[in-house]
């Protein structure tokens, strides 16, 4: 492909991008209509949505298009799969520059599309509109099959926390990145691609899981809402929180505990739940914490103390894009 955006023009530009799509048996009309049509066997439709802005949630310097892709789809997917829903379609919204080269938002859909793919979801429908800086909007569609959603409402004192997927990782490798630096790989792209365990969503809900949430905002941020929402109190215990040795070593180079990327850095997208006391997880799931009744302490608790660092907050303080 040669040429830019506004040289190909706002209908080829539709036709190159849905040219490269894929679809599932849940998606019975995709793009090309007024509206997709997906299946909802289940009568309810679980949806969430969520938008990057270059600059701050994605720097093309740091990421590929392609990069950007996977991790605009996998923020939205992990959403569903976190109420115990399954995914099956994507909505994209496209924000891009006339001057743009036609290969970035070409690339940006192979990722979104290869995304969908691992979540065993498919690119429905979307729209794409000429503006000054790159934007990606996206809406997950989710099936929950039959069984009731996973809300953050359900803890109960007396229950266990615990976590499956990567915790941390993505925060190392901002730091990595942030100080001009592209390794170590492993969690260089962690930041660029995060890989959320889907079907561990679906199959807490399974395993009877009292509330869940993916971790966007950072662990003990993420679990403040399940303990607000719940009304208790969360105790985390560092000690049953595994920090990899490399992690450990990136933290010494840059000067920062990396305790403080496990439990306050975002964008893994893990999955954390509470559990009754009795259940038991598989090997998947690591039990990091406990539910208690609420208290003069903050909702959330590490080792029994406030921990001070907090999330992100799209309103508070910049820290810089991705």
């Amino acid at each position: 492909m040669k040429g830019t955006v506004g040289e190909l023009g706002e209908f080829g530009l539709i036709r190159e991008l849905t040219s490269r799509l894929t679809t599932t048996p849940a998606v019975k009309l995709g793009p090309g209509d007024d509206a997709a049509v997906v299946a909802a066997p289940d009568r309810r439709v679980v949806a969430s949505t969520d938008v990057l802005l270059e600059g701050s949630h994605f720097r093309r310097d740091w990421s590929t298009a392609y990069d950007v892709g996977r991790k605009a789809a996998a923020q939205n997917l992990a959403d569903i799969a976190a109420m115990g829903a399954v995914p099956t379609a994507l909505l994209l919204g496209l924000v891009v520059p006339a001057d743009l080269p036609v290969t970035w938002p070409a690339e940006l859909m192979d990722g979104i599309r290869d995304e969908c793919q691992v979540a065993g979801a498919a690119v429905a429908g979307g729209d794409v509109v000429r503006g000054d800086t790159i934007t990606v909007a996206i809406t997950a569609l989710g099936d929950l099959r039959n069984h009731e959603p996973v809300t953050r409402s359900g803890a109960q004192p007396g229950d266990v926390v615990a976590v499956t997927g990567w915790l941390g990782w993505s925060a190392a490798g901002h730091a990595v990145l942030s100080r001009g630096f592209r390794s170590p790989r492993a969690f260089v792209e962690a930041h660029r691609r995060p890989e959320p365990p889907y079907h561990a969503g679906p199959a807490a809900a399974g395993l009877g899981a009292t509330a869940m949430t993916d971790v966007s905002d950072g662990l003990v941020a993420d679990l403040g809402h399940i303990a607000e929402a719940s009304g208790v109190r969360i105790d985390l215990r560092s000690g049953d929180i595994d920090i990899p040795s490399q992690m450990s070593d990136i933290g010494q180079a840059v000067g920062v505990d990396p305790l403080q990327w496990v439990l306050s850095g975002g964008e893994d997208h893990a999955i954390v739940a509470t559990f009754p006391p009795d259940v038991k997880l598989p090997a998947r799931w690591k039990v990091i914490g406990e539910v208690l009744n609420p208290s003069a302490l903050p909702q959330v608790t590490v080792d029994g103390a406030p921990w001070l660092h907090a999330g992100w907050d799209h309103f508070g303080d910049d820290k810089g894009a991705e």
